[in-house]
């Protein structure tokens, strides 16, 4: 496989690529859906984000989220958006680990020339080892382990906010707003957390809290994940406490993970800053960066299966 390449295209090659057959990689998710457009050179020509794009949350919203951020990739590339139904789809979404959504998703009448559609997980796990073998766990606003040896894939968790996603942003989230309830209504000390949580919602008693988060889904909650880092930082025991259950659960789905075989491990996801300084030793020293990110191994992806046909 080639590495990607991005860079800035003079007059003459942007014509060319008007006349080659381009490459849109998807990877949707619970947050947002980002857009790259290939050629196939695998150089990157424009990138695009648009909004959530889980079609277990939203059918209809993962479509125009995805349509939407194609555009925003081809008008980056200085391309016309008239150019989508020339383009040959890679699309990773998450919630397609779900039959009933795959199928729905993969009946779309979509507008592209054709389309290939994989779990986000599958995608991410082809971008970071580049198509080779290996293992990613998902650290965003949702959280999975997934790992792929010899064709043979194995996902763990994945499962959904609130009954899955264990040490997700969106569970972090979570956990931190019931442990400051518990602590208002004097069952748990109230700590630093408490005031935090309190103050990033501008809330000021339970009663406005729970107005505040009510009807809210995972990336509401992610987004207070934030307030449980900075907490645990601070030496907040409740946060740290919060912290560590979700790294034990971590620890047990990368030993899962590892018993597929010795592969690498890529940690993707937007809580990997902060998470990656709680984890263990011998997890940590089993992560590889990333060498391309998962809207480019839709576009692997992609490509391998028209190459099927």
């Amino acid at each position: 496989m080639k590495e990607y390449i991005h860079q800035f295209m003079n007059k003459e090659a942007l014509m060319d690529n008007k006349q080659q057959q381009l490459y849109l990689g998807i990877d949707g998710g619970g947050s947002k859906c980002k857009a790259v457009i290939l050629n196939k050179d695998m150089q990157i020509l424009g990138e695009g984000i648009a909004g959530a794009a889980n079609p277990f949350h939203s059918l209809e919203k993962a479509q125009s989220s995805i349509v939407a951020a194609a555009e925003l990739a081809l008008e980056n590339a200085n391309l016309d958006k008239h150019l989508i139904p020339e383009l040959i789809a890679g699309i990773g979404l998450a919630g397609v680990n779900l039959p009933k959504y795959f199928k729905l998703m993969n009946a779309w009448q979509h507008p592209f020339k054709s389309m290939h559609l994989a779990t986000d997980l599958h995608i991410a796990c082809l971008g970071a080892h580049n198509g080779e073998d290996g293992a990613i766990m998902i650290t965003g606003t949702g959280s999975c382990g997934y790992v792929s040896v010899n064709g043979d894939a194995l996902i763990i968790g994945g499962h959904g906010f609130p009954h899955g996603d264990i040490c997700s942003g969106a569970w972090l989230g979570f956990q931190a707003v019931e442990k400051v309830l518990l602590a208002y209504d004097g069952i748990i000390q109230p700590t630093l957390l408490s005031e935090k949580v309190f103050k990033q919602l501008n809330c000021s008693d339970s009663n406005t809290l729970v107005e505040t988060i009510a009807g809210h889904g995972a990336t509401y909650y992610g987004r207070l994940a934030i307030s449980v880092f900075d907490a645990a930082d601070a030496g907040d025991e409740v946060a740290k406490n919060i912290i560590t259950e979700g790294c034990d659960y971590f620890v047990a789905v990368f030993n899962k993970l590892k018993a597929k075989g010795s592969v690498k491990l890529s940690l993707i996801g937007g809580l990997k800053p902060r998470l990656i300084e709680w984890l263990p030793t011998e997890i940590v020293d089993n992560i590889t960066v990333a060498e391309n990110p998962p809207e480019v191994g839709a576009v692997l992806f992609a490509m391998n299966e028209e190459n099927k046909k």
